[in-house]
């Protein structure tokens, strides 16, 4: 018998094996991959996919035999280990020698093993990893928990934050802070050390690390059982002395782990650091006992073996280096290898974005010659500073719940999740996406194995499935009772499909638009179980002509780990100018970290010719945070000295900027953050061999009837496995193979590859007349398409934007409006955004009238002679002038004081930009004694540019659409689009109603509340129970106010949208149609209707925060939250700093509130600790909760915090605050929530308190104690009420979204 080496094994991360993408019951999913040493008999490979349900391995043996094996992934009757097994059978199939499941199997030919394992994802998401304790900066014992301090969920009065990892915190007390101009008498008085940091800069030791009380600390959580540490120190990065100290003193006391993060990822910003230290911490003990246990199946535990892992970011590494840090997408990356590797070549060249839709999510990702990693990531809460793969979690896959509301269809984000699973998996679960593909004919039960029921011995069930769907074709048919024709079963799964497709495209656009790339020059890579029944579909709807589906797109996990390269990367951080002074430095540098590199790989058995190095440099314009991590172009030798000697990389930068953001910035510094490099010891695998080519027309295996747009129709089904090369397969036609479905629709034609790959040529979308009659299906797309058209806008204004403000705080809005100036769709939800825009809008229609010619915001569609509709877009401009920087002054008493005031002023008019009187608006405010005009002149015109070209693309993009559709049509769903939101508040006031109604014989609401200088704020809300309508009559509100804290009548509109959207507790359209049900009277000259001169910059942070509250405690929905912005401004001539900062959120019915969090009106992030203290002259002496400030309650209200900023040179400092004087109120016999307080301690050690609203000159040394209220109680305390309270589980299973169209969302929502 021949030499029998083990072939290659991959056990991959892909949807389980056939179309459905079988739910995974969160448990590990594994990928495996074994080679064999060089032998001329070896086997020449072996490749099996674990899933969440089952294991399938396949098995390319000598002489080019195949092998196919399914298993569970948890049986444990027969196996304890599903990849171990899979290995064990493959091996005694393919030698014919007995190998005893009780015996270890014998890897004396292996030469190496490739593992991706979703262990770490798994843990982190259901928080089940090691018990770990956290040892941080003493004063910072909260900072993890607050975070950015921004809520996940914007409308969520229940406000969710995933737990924190650790159990016990230890505060270090040690100090290091940035010297920037401590003078040398200083640090001589104050007794402290200057030392120099790994990126040059000095450092000001102000504390030594306190050894005595560390090691009590550490004592006592040893006690409790915990082993696994967590470091992070301020300022670490780049000073890590002091975080080495804990760490060999806590290995020396016994902490069998210690993660410093100072060496899992040295780079600035302690939050995300902190985060991904913590889950270091947290995962590597987890997943090294994992690792034990496999290697246990093994003979000699895998010691000769040399077993490498799928990292994050596309690359192996040696299981001894594997860390939880770096292992959260190790499954998703063997994916991304795998299309990346098999068609950006294969097709010309073209980028590809990879789909990848399985059970329980849709994963999109782009390549294009490079793979695109991310360098700050949040997974399940929890932020990683660490290369990933740019893997974008869009959707919850064949998973999505389906859902009838308000006259529209709805799919997601809620997933039926691992179990029960959808409707047809026997379980009780609800209606979702593979349940839409099984009525309509997609999925054939008869090509899948019986392991549904609670058993797992049944076949998918069809039955059950049409009556559920029954029930929801009844629920629409009776929704749309005045329509003549009913819709049946088939039309309405139908709908659901085309409305997932829709919502699968927006985040494709978002991905490639974001970095300036057309979305329909990209070839679309699909794989996964249930990623070829939507391949056609979602391709076609975003223009591109190709679909590629890899042979092994089932298992491409797995067969991406085989293509996968074994990389080494070395990183440390950097604080240099990009200029030719630096060069030398940063080549010495790299060529260390390079040398490093090689030295690793070398020492995994890679010989010098099979490693290449790659440089990089993670620049940034100065003053600016969107670092760009970039690779040197190469240069001629007659530019050496000119450039690095690893390439140009300035011009690499702003290549790059100029192609993402539209612009460069002229004589601005370059900044170097990080100096990195990536090592790549390269694979050598043999290529697929070519299958036979063709003979003949391909022989269907039957013909089935599937259902699309245009009826049932006859579809014929081929097995993969019978196809050749050459074949063409017209659809619409079936491709079935062990692994998926794939689905050939209408007007789309297959072929098959040399390779056996399936290509799919996609012919354009027919137009289809559709009626401006309402049609549930098409009025849910057009929701989507009405968005994904304001998400458009917003990505051209970021791009072109310049200031800080827009291009990387992301505050601004663009929206679409109707030919009447009512809101059709907003993007993003920033909520003091949301009736602000409309207000704005039906002004100037009001003001300008006849006027109005062809500009910059509205539309004339061809011979129109009105506008059919209006675009617009609204920035946050930091500085238009006025009496203080920043230009929200604490004291004004005119709106004049606060900056330029534009009533109407026409930006653009006859097509020419009014840059002249632009500028003499913007400077105006310089003429008013002891005001200025704009300080930042630059800044405003160009960001006003950029708003012009957001408004331009969203009319180009309006008239795309009414090209399509025609404009009656469109109009028509601009109207029903705000009717859905319409029916949706409707049905809102008629259950509060009737409930108020049961309870006090009427239907109406009262409540009161007052701003700190004893202003009410007062609330009746008359509600109609008949026909869902309500009058909101702020009568008995104060008069306007001789201060800022006026609120124009948009503001109150705002709060009103978004209290009703936040009651009514799921998604809907934000529009217009919101309120239609609501009237809103304002007395006149109140502080909500103030005159036009009357000051308002604290009435949009400050008022219309209370306008929330008296909203909420109208109708009992939750205690009041901290009902304040907490403003913080400081500065001089010479520098300017604003912020915003966290409190308490408050109780309700079935929830605590959340401690050290923005609510309401606001979501903005605060700065990381380590830039506040680098950039600005300031440190942060503390920041943390303010135990019990929240309100007692049978649920408790949330804390607020504790904010200690100690200035470094004499500066003013200015607060706009409230909730000084009234408490936040409790609910139902819950007590108030603490009041705030704002206190300066002057160096002397004299304590002053400060107003809530105060203006005052700081010195050298003094402090600021900023004390933040907490959140009100809700219900009576009972007896039993637990005091150490844990958040509510949330009900709903979501799919977990990640990636940069996430990351961009997320700080959209958080200004």
């Amino acid at each position: 018998m021949a030499c029998h080496k083990i072939p290659d094994v991959l056990i991959a991360d892909v949807s389980p094996s056939y179309s459905i993408g079988l739910f995974a019951p969160r448990m590990t999913q594994d990928y495996l991959s074994c080679l064999p040493a060089a032998s001329p008999n070896s086997c020449s490979g072996l490749k099996a996919d674990r899933g969440g349900t089952f294991t399938d391995v396949y098995a390319r043996c000598p002489g080019g035999k195949i092998r196919v094996l399914k298993l569970l992934s948890e049986d444990p009757s027969n196996y304890a280990d599903a990849p171990t097994e899979g290995i064990r059978r493959i091996i005694e199939q393919e030698t014919g020698k007995s190998s005893p499941k009780t015996k270890p199997v014998d890897t004396s030919n292996i030469g190496w093993i490739r593992m991706g394992t979703t262990v770490a994802t798994n843990a982190l998401l259901e928080r089940k990893g090691e018990r770990m304790a956290l040892a941080i900066t003493e004063g910072f014992r909260d900072l993890l928990h607050i975070g950015n301090q921004a809520r996940p969920n914007i409308f969520d009065l229940k406000i969710l934050c995933p737990d924190i990892l650790y159990e016990e915190v230890v505060e270090v007390r040690e100090r290091v802070l940035p010297r920037q101009d401590a003078s040398s008498a200083e640090i001589t008085a104050e007794q402290w050390k200057v030392k120099q940091g790994s990126t040059g800069e000095e450092l000001l030791v102000m504390k030594e690390v306190d050894e005595v009380k560390l090691r009590h600390d550490l004592k006592q959580i040893l006690k409790k059982g915990i082993t696994s540490l967590a470091v992070v120190l301020l300022h670490s990065y780049m000073y890590k002395a002091h975080e080495e100290k804990v760490g060999a003193i806590a290995i020396e006391m016994g902490f069998s782990h210690v993660s410093l993060s100072s060496l899992v990822i040295p780079m600035v910003k302690a939050v995300p650091r902190g985060f991904t230290a913590s889950s270091d911490a947290y995962l590597t003990p987890h997943i090294k006992a994992y690792l034990k246990g496999f290697a246990s199946g093994f003979k000699n535990n895998l010691k000769n073996a040399n077993v490498l892992f799928m990292q994050s970011d596309g690359g192996l590494t040696q299981m001894s280096r594997f860390s939880g840090s770096r292992a959260i997408l190790s499954g998703p990356a063997g994916g991304v290898v795998g299309y990346a590797m098999t068609s950006y070549k294969q097709l010309g060249c073209q980028p590809v974005i990879g789909f990848d839709m399985g059970g329980t999510s849709t994963d999109v990702s782009r390549y294009a010659g490079e793979y695109e990693h991310v360098f700050e990531s949040t997974t399940a809460g929890v932020t990683i500073q660490a290369p990933q793969l740019d893997v974008n979690t869009v959707a919850a896959g064949g998973g999505s719940r389906l859902f009838f509301r308000s006259g529209m269809f709805v799919v997601g984000p809620d997933s039926a999740g691992a179990h029960p699973g959808p409707v047809c998996y026997r379980k009780g679960g609800p209606l979702a996406v593979t349940d839409a593909n099984l009525v309509l004919g997609r999925l054939l039960p008869d090509y899948f194995p019986k392991i549904f029921g609670p058993n797992e011995n049944e076949p998918l069930d069809k039955k059950q499935t049409l009556e559920a769907f029954k029930q929801v074709t009844k629920e629409v048919n009776a929704f749309n009772s005045n329509v003549n024709k009913e819709i049946s079963i088939e039309e309405v799964a139908m709908g659901f499909i085309r409305v997932a497709n829709e919502a699968m495209c927006r985040p494709i656009r978002a991905l490639t638009q974001a970095k300036g790339h057309d979305t329909s020059q990209h070839v679309l890579a699909v794989f996964g179980g249930a990623g070829g029944q939507h391949a056609c579909a979602v391709a076609r709807a975003l223009g591109m002509q190709t679909v590629i589906i890899h042979k092994y797109a089932g298992i491409l996990s797995a067969y991406g780990m085989a293509l996968a390269d074994v990389v080494h990367e070395a990183q440390e951080p950097c604080s240099k100018v990009y200029e030719p002074e630096n060069f030398s430095y940063l080549d010495c540098r790299l060529e260390t970290l390079e040398e490093e590199c090689k030295t690793s790989l070398r020492n995994q058995g890679f010989s010098s010719r099979d490693i290449v190095c790659k440089a990089y440099l993670n620049l940034r314009y100065q003053g600016t945070d969107c670092a760009l991590m970039c690779s040197g172009v190469k240069t001629s030798t007659l530019q050496k000295g000119k450039v690095c000697s690893y390439g140009d990389f300035e011009q690499a930068f702003i290549e790059r900027y100029k192609r993402e953001f539209g612009f460069i910035i002229e004589n601005r510094h370059i900044i170097v953050d990080d100096i990195r490099v990536r090592g790549i010891g390269k694979s050598v695998i043999a290529e697929e061999e070519a299958i036979p080519q063709c003979e003949g027309e391909p022989i269907a295996e039957m013909v089935t009837s599937v259902y699309f747009e245009e009826g049932w129709l006859d579809t014929k089904v081929y097995m993969l496995a019978s196809l050749s090369a050459g074949h063409c397969i017209a659809g619409p036609a079936i491709i079935m193979d062990k692994l998926s479905t794939i689905l050939i629709e209408p007007d789309c034609i297959g072929s098959i590859t040399a390779k056996g790959d399936i290509l799919i040529r996609i012919e354009k979308a027919k137009k289809k007349k559709i009626s401006t009659e309402v049609d549930a299906i098409q009025l849910s797309i057009f929701s989507h398409r009405f968005m994904s058209l304001a998400e458009q806008m917003g990505r051209i204004l970021q791009r072109t934007s310049i200031s800080t403000n827009i291009k990387e705080r992301l505050d601004f809005s663009c929206a679409l409006f109707g030919p009447d100036g009512g809101l059709v769709s907003n993007a993003p939800h920033i909520p003091v955004h949301l009736g602000a825009m409309q207000e704005t809008v039906q002004y100037q229609l009001k003001v300008l009238g006849m006027k109005l010619r062809m500009e910059m915001f509205c539309l004339f569609y061809r011979n129109e002679k009105h506008p059919v509709f209006y675009v617009a877009s609204r920035g946050h401009h930091a500085d238009i002038g006025g009496i203080t920087p920043g230009s929200m002054p604490p004291h004004s008493t005119s709106i004049h004081e606060e900056g330029a005031v534009f009533l109407s002023f026409k930006l653009v008019d006859q097509g020419v930009f009014q840059e002249e009187k632009l500028k003499e608006a913007l400077m105006a405010p310089g003429k008013i004694p002891g005001s200025s005009g704009t300080r930042n002149l630059r800044d405003n015109l160009s960001d006003l540019r950029a708003q012009v070209a957001a408004n331009h693309k969203g009319i180009q993009l309006v008239n795309e659409l009414i090209d399509f559709y025609s404009l009656d049509v469109v109009q028509a769903y601009m109207s029903h689009i705000q009717k859905s939101a319409e029916y949706a508040v409707r049905d809102l006031l008629k259950d509060v109603g009737n409930r108020v109604y049961k309870i006090t014989g009427a239907s109406s609401l009262h409540a009161i509340d007052h701003m700190d200088d004893g202003s009410p704020i007062e609330l009746t809300v008359d509600i109609n129970v008949k026909d869902g309508t309500a009058v909101f009559d702020f009568g008995g509100t104060g008069s306007e106010v001789w201060g800022n804290c006026n609120a124009p009548r948009a503001i109150t509109v705002s709060a009103i949208i978004y209290c009703l959207r936040a009651m009514v507790a799921h998604d809907i359209p934000l529009n217009q149609g919101c309120l239609k049900p609501v009237s809103i009277k304002i007395p006149q000259g109140c502080i909500l209707d103030p005159s036009l001169d009357a000051a308002v910059v604290g009435g949009n942070v400050q008022t219309s925060q209370r306008v929330v509250d008296v909203i909420l405690k109208a109708f009992g929905a939750s205690a009041a939250s901290q009902g304040c912005m907490n403003n913080i401004t400081f500065g001089d001539d010479t520098v300017g700093y604003y912020e915003t900062v966290a409190g308490g959120a408050g109780a309700g019915p079935d929830w605590h509130g959340r401690s050290g969090i923005h609510v309401h009106m606001t979501n903005t992030r605060i700065t990381d600790p380590e830039i506040l203290e680098c950039r600005y002259p300031v440190f942060l002496n503390r920041f943390t909760l303010n135990k019990n400030t929240g309100g007692i309650g049978k649920f408790r209200g949330g804390d607020g915090v504790v904010r200690e900023l100690v200035f470094r040179r004499p500066l003013t400092l200015s607060i706009l605050t409230e909730r000084r004087v009234f408490a936040p109120y409790g609910l139902e016999g819950g007590e108030d929530g603490k009041k705030g307080n704002n206190f300066l301690v002057r160096k002397c050690g004299r304590k002053i308190r400060l107003p809530s609203k105060s203006s005052v000159n700081v010195q050298k040394g003094d402090m600021f104690q900023l004390l933040t209220p907490g959140g009100g109680g809700y219900g009576h305390v009972e007896d039993d009420t637990d005091d150490i309270y844990r958040e509510p589980p949330e009900k709903r299973t979501r799919y977990i979204q990640r990636g940069s169209v996430f990351e961009f969302k997320q700080a959209q929502e958080s200004v």
